[in-house]
C-alpha cells in the first residue's frame, strides 16, 4: 500500500510517520514544509495542480493529511487548516489516482460540550474560536468534496514530543524549573478544566486503522474520559517525583469580556469528552495507553531539556 503523509514533521504526523513505517506493506513517502520530508511542498501556498502531478507520479492508494496549525491569528489558521485542506481535495480531485484520504481533524471543532456529556459524531458543531472554525472549515470540505474520505476527530493528544505550548507541556515545564530551583510551592492556573487526553501513539493507531478500512465520514479518537487538568498535574508531579504544594491560582485571561465565564485558548470550554463508540465499530480502534504512562514520557522529555 503506497501512503503519502502530508504533515509528517507535526506532533501527531512524526508518530503517523513511525506508525506507517512499522507497517511492511505500507511504502510511505512524506511530503511537507521541513528540509527532512521527502518532497517539500507548502500546501497553504502550493497549487493544486502541482500536488496533483505529483500525486500521479507517487501514485498513492492513500493520502493522510496531519498538516495544520494550532497557533497563530486567523488569517494564518485559515492559510494552513483551511486553504490548505482545499488544495488537498481539489489536488485529488485533478489526480488519476483515486486515493483514499485520511483527514486528521481536531475536538476544537465542536466547541464547549455540556459538563458530564459525551460527544458523537452528529453533535452540532460550535467552535469557540479562530482556530475550531478553521478546522471545522476544512473538515467540511473533505466531508462535501466526494472523495473516498474519512475525518478523525482527534481530542486532546499528550505524549512525546507534546509542545511546551500546550497546557501539559506548560504544566511539565513549570515543575522542571520548580524542581530546579528547590521551589517547594508551585502556583498553577487553569487547572479546572477537564479534556479527553489521548495518547498521541495511540492516535496514529487510529489513522493506521482508517486507512485500511471502508469507513467514511466523521469518527472520534479519544479515550471517553474526561480528567480535570489538576488530576493532571497531580499525576505529573508523582512521575517527576515533585514532592512541593501545587496551589491553585485565578487566571485572569480565562474570564473572557468581564462576564464571568471562562474562556480557555481552544475554544471548548471546561468540558470535553469522546464518545468513541464509532471508532470501536467502524474501525475496531480502542485507546490502549494510559494517561499515567503518557504524562511519565512527557516528563522524562521535559526533565532532560536543558
Amino acid at each position: 500500500m503506497r501512503v503519502l503523509l502530508l504533515g509528517a514533521n507535526g506532533f501527531v504526523g512524526r508518530h503517523v510517520a513511525e506508525r506507517l513505517l512499522a507497517d511492511p506493506a505500507v511504502q510511505l513517502t512524506a511530503l511537507g514544509r521541513s528540509d527532512d520530508a521527502d518532497v517539500r511542498f507548502d500546501l497553504s501556498s502550493g497549487s493544486p495542480g502541482a500536488l496533483a502531478r505529483f500525486m500521479d507520479a507517487v501514485h498513492p492508494g492513500v493520502v493522510v493529511n496531519c498538516a495544520g496549525a494550532t497557533r497563530g491569528g486567523a488569517r494564518e489558521l485559515t492559510r494552513h487548516n483551511t486553504i490548505a485542506v482545499a488544495s488537498v481535495c481539489e489536488a485529488m480531485r485533478r489526480s488519476a489516482t483515486s486515493a483514499r484520504l485520511v483527514q486528521v481533524g481536531c475536538a476544537a471543532e465542536y466547541g464547549p460540550s455540556p459538563a458530564g456529556s459525551s460527544t458523537a459524531e452528529d453533535a452540532v458543531p460550535r467552535p469557540g474560536g479562530p482556530y475550531g472554525v478553521s478546522k471545522l472549515a476544512g473538515t467540511e470540505l473533505v466531508l462535501g468534496s466526494g472523495l473516498d474520505a474519512v475525518v478523525l476527530r482527534i481530542f486532546t493528544p499528550v505524549g512525546p514530543g507534546t509542545s511546551t505550548a500546550s497546557p501539559i507541556g506548560r504544566l511539565a515545564e513549570a515543575m522542571r524549573r520548580a524542581m530546579q530551583t528547590g521551589d517547594g510551592d508551585l502556583k498553577l492556573t487553569g487547572l479546572g478544566v477537564q479534556r479527553d487526553f489521548v495518547d498521541v501513539r495511540d492516535v496514529a493507531r487510529a489513522v493506521h486503522a482508517a486507512s485500511l478500512s471502508a469507513a467514511q465520514g466523521l469518527v472520534n479518537i479519544g479515550t471517553g474520559r474526561a480528567v480535570p487538568l489538576r488530576e493532571v498535574a497531580a499525576a505529573l508531579a508523582n512521575a517527576a517525583g515533585y514532592t512541593g504544594a501545587l496551589h491553585e491560582v485565578e487566571d485572569p485571561h480565562l474570564t473572557a469580556n468581564g462576564s464571568g465565564h471562562p474562556h480557555y485558548p481552544d475554544g471548548c470550554g471546561v468540558w470535553q469528552q469522546a464518545d468513541i463508540r464509532t471508532a470501536r465499530d467502524r474501525l475496531g480502534w480502542r485507546p490502549r495507553i494510559a494517561l499515567e504512562e503518557s504524562l511519565a514520557d512527557v516528563w522524562m522529555e521535559a526533565a532532560c531539556r536543558v
